[in-house]
């Protein structure tokens, strides 16, 4: 499932699977096949209300989302999205404001710093011989398509394409070989960074934790429909040009060992986004950084484009 965090209109944000060039919405459909079954519960079908909720809810009720999607997909192709829309159970995709699909404040976002070797040395640094882990605060999170602000903290401004892991059920001291269990789906994060305020704290919470310097989506993708999250091609455009083309096959830490490393004696919990790591190509190796109207499009096969401007403060 391609599932989505959207709103129609001044509505609360909803729960939602984009298909083609339509978001069905999953509790309204939930609800409408619960009446069909004559098992109506409360609400919109006692579906969660919340991506947080779905997560935390574990596989039951994502069989129940499951279950709603198919139901959607059916209505939509015999009737149509104006009759969906109509009856409140969906909305083409263009009339649809979609939001983070884990929304603001996420959990926690965990950070992969140099988790590919040619990154590493654009950086000046070498490959690290363990995972090197930090935070973003959760309240950077912004939606698709929002502004991210150009603050006048920073004049060194950058862009890191990631594929982000959302994690579904909790757990420590995990086995690395059961650590993709764990996983709920995955996203794109880029990773703004204020370089300057990087080098000068000497660590990475500040320069990456100013407002809205965590843009996330545009879906959030089941982990069944990817298996193996080291078979991606990942890649950033700014204003078109291709700045950052990798494979997460290249990662020095694939992501089953990201899982069992960081839970070692820690806890992790339905909904914590754990970022991998970027790709050789930022703009502080380059020369290149971001400046107020540059748009950034962060692609990550499989999951789509993350897109996003500068702007001032």
């Amino acid at each position: 499932m391609r599932l989505v965090t959207f709103r129609k209109g001044s509505s609360r944000p909803r729960v939602g699977a984009l298909v083609a060039d339509a978001i069905l919405d999953l509790g309204g459909l939930a609800a409408d096949l619960a009446r069909e079954r004559n098992t109506v519960r409360k609400g919109r079908g006692g579906f969660p209300k919340t991506m947080h909720d779905l997560i935390a809810a574990g596989p039951d009720v994502l069989s129940e989302a499951r279950e709603a999607l198919a139901h959607g997909e059916s209505l939509l192709k015999r009737d149509g999205i104006a009759a969906l829309t109509e009856r409140r159970l969906g909305v083409a995709a263009d009339r649809g404001r979609l939001e983070a699909p884990i929304p603001r404040p996420a959990r926690n976002v965990f950070c992969l710093g140099r988790n590919y070797k040619e990154h590493a040395a654009e950086r000046g640094a070498e490959a690290p011989p363990h995972p090197v882990y930090f935070t973003k605060a959760p309240e950077t999170v912004v939606a698709p398509g929002a502004k991210v602000i150009h603050h006048a903290a920073t004049k060194e401004l950058d862009y890191e394409v990631e594929l982000a892991v959302v994690i579904g059920k909790e757990g420590k001291d995990i086995p690395r070989e059961e650590a993709l269990s764990y996983v709920f789906g995955y996203t794109i994060v880029n990773d703004v960074t204020a370089r300057d305020l990087q080098k000068r704290h000497q660590q990475w919470f500040h320069g990456k934790s100013l407002d809205t310097f965590c843009p996330m989506g545009p879906v959030l993708v089941t982990a069944d429909e990817i298996p193996d999250p080291q078979t991606l091609s990942v890649a950033m455009r700014i204003n078109g040009e291709t700045r950052q083309s990798s494979h997460t096959s290249k990662m020095i830490f694939p992501v089953d060992e990201c899982i069992a490393v960081l839970s070692q004696g820690f806890t992790i919990r339905p909904g914590d986004v754990i970022a991998t790591g970027t790709p050789e190509g930022v703009g502080a190796a380059l020369g290149k950084f971001l400046k107020a109207g540059d748009r950034m499009e962060a692609e990550v096969e499989r999951i789509g484009i993350l897109a996003n401007r500068i702007a001032k403060p």
